[in-house]
């Protein structure tokens, strides 16, 4: 199940983040997203340690917690997508279609010649659009 989705700009200021559980688990989730940013920024700055290449935006799994597991993509300008999970047995190419869906629609969100650049994603439609995604995982 899908808990959590997280954006977060190149200068580490969260943009959007929508958790799918109870009120009790955001702050939570919230650490964990902001904790999840050492370890992007860990793999980017020594990319041999890591294993990963640096024209992948797949991150791949960033850490696994007791109940969850935090998985990461970066963009080419440097915005961070965070997705934090509760299935222990998530495939990597799932997690990869998540992410290419989730990046189109954060294109679409920022395309909006109304959107401020670096400014928190505030749009009704995104908020859907990432709420259907999560839904036809089928993970929610």
């Amino acid at each position: 199940m899908i808990v959590c989705v997280s954006v977060v700009g190149h200068q580490n200021n969260p943009l959007y983040i929508q958790s799918f559980t109870d009120a009790d688990d955001a702050l939570k989730l919230h650490h964990i997203v902001h904790c999840s940013l050492d370890v992007i920024e860990e793999r980017v700055n020594n990319p041999k340690k890591s294993g990963t290449t640096l024209n992948e935006a797949f991150l791949g799994l960033l850490y696994p917690t007791v109940n969850y597991k935090v998985y990461g993509y970066l963009t080419n300008t440097k915005v961070k997508f965070i997705l934090v999970t509760t299935d222990l047995d998530v495939r990597d190419t799932d997690v990869r279609s998540f992410f290419r869906k989730f990046h189109a629609a954060y294109v679409d969100a920022v395309s909006n010649p109304f959107h401020v650049p670096g400014k928190k994603i505030t749009s009704r439609t995104f908020a859907q659009t990432v709420s259907n995604i999560v839904g036809s995982y089928g993970l929610n």
